[in-house]
């Protein structure tokens, strides 16, 4: 992505997302967020797009092994979880005197 116009996305660490694209695509479990890249615009989901990973014999861990974690994913392919209504829903923005608000275009709760 470019950097001259950071962009703005509505999803946060720690928020519950649903995954509508891709092989681990399920609208009816809402997973929890781990980190989030705005310039690489992707997102790191629990449990979502395992990769395994060798990993050598060191210091830390001398017998080595095969690990399974997880890789990020793109933001478009997410949307953010609806508690009240139980399903994913669109996000605006709202301005207040401390900032800004994301209110759910589903139920109209705002989502902390």
């Amino acid at each position: 992505m470019k950097t001259r116009f950071k962009p703005k996305f509505n999803i946060k660490k720690g928020d519950n997302v649903v995954v509508i694209a891709g092989d681990d695509r399920d609208r009816t479990k809402p997973r929890k967020v781990l980190s989030v890249n705005p310039t690489e615009g992707r997102v790191l989901i629990e449990g979502v797009n395992l990769v395994t990973k060798h990993l050598k014999p060191n210091a830390q861990n001398p017998q080595g092994g095969i690990v399974k974690e997880e890789a990020p994913i793109a933001i478009s392919n997410v949307m953010l979880w609806d508690a009240k209504s139980k399903g994913p829903a669109r996000v605006k923005r709202e301005r207040t005197d401390g900032g800004f608000v994301r209110i759910s275009k589903k139920s109209g709760e705002t989502i902390k």
